[in-house]
């Protein structure tokens, strides 16, 4: 067990304060995530922007749970599969996309595949995808804006997963009944 910090609004550094406060208020409580987070205010800061780019993307709330989730199970993150399964629910996303995201079986439509699909495709080949990888998500009705929307996920994701990988971030109270683990 590694033993990285879990921060409150009183034991955080100064410039992070702030940073929990507004995690707080968002979600009623302070994520184990932002609380890890919180030791380097700049990662926090980072991840909460992210966070709200990425709600203002493009994708509807089915589209971004799939690409959260996506990168989530490739990266076999303990505490961002649970916690993204609580938001989804929140987001009002069905548990048919949920539970196929989880269990990596088929999607309920093809569209919501080719996402999956091209957004495994970015994290498997670390963005050197090659033109049919672009064909096949164009022809699913994704367009460049898209493409792009993934790297910006992918960005977020790859700051929450590392996290909770090596400081091995115990999963919040309201997630805990969402407990995953990678099947083998």
């Amino acid at each position: 067990m590694t033993d990285f910090t879990l921060h409150d609004i009183d034991s955080a550094p100064e410039q992070s304060k702030p940073l929990l406060d507004k995690s707080q208020k968002a979600f009623g409580m302070i994520p184990n995530l932002h609380a890890v987070m919180a030791e380097a205010p700049g990662l926090l800061d980072g991840y909460q922007k992210l966070h709200e780019l990425v709600l203002g993307s493009s994708f509807d709330n089915d589209e971004t749970t799939v690409v959260w989730q996506t990168i989530n199970v490739e990266h076999a993150c303990h505490y961002c599969v649970p916690a993204h399964t609580g938001i989804a629910k929140s987001m009002k996303v069905s548990d048919e996309i949920t539970n196929a995201l989880r269990d990596e079986t088929p999607l309920p439509s093809d569209k919501l595949e080719a996402l999956r699909t091209f957004t495994l495709a970015v994290v498997r080949k670390r963005g050197e995808v090659n033109g049919e990888d672009l064909d096949a998500f164009y022809g699913a009705g994704y367009s460049q804006r898209q493409v792009l929307e993934i790297i910006l996920v992918l960005s977020q994701k790859v700051m929450s997963n590392y996290v909770n990988h090596i400081a091995e971030t115990p999963v919040d109270e309201p997630f805990k009944p969402f407990a995953w683990q990678k099947a083998k």
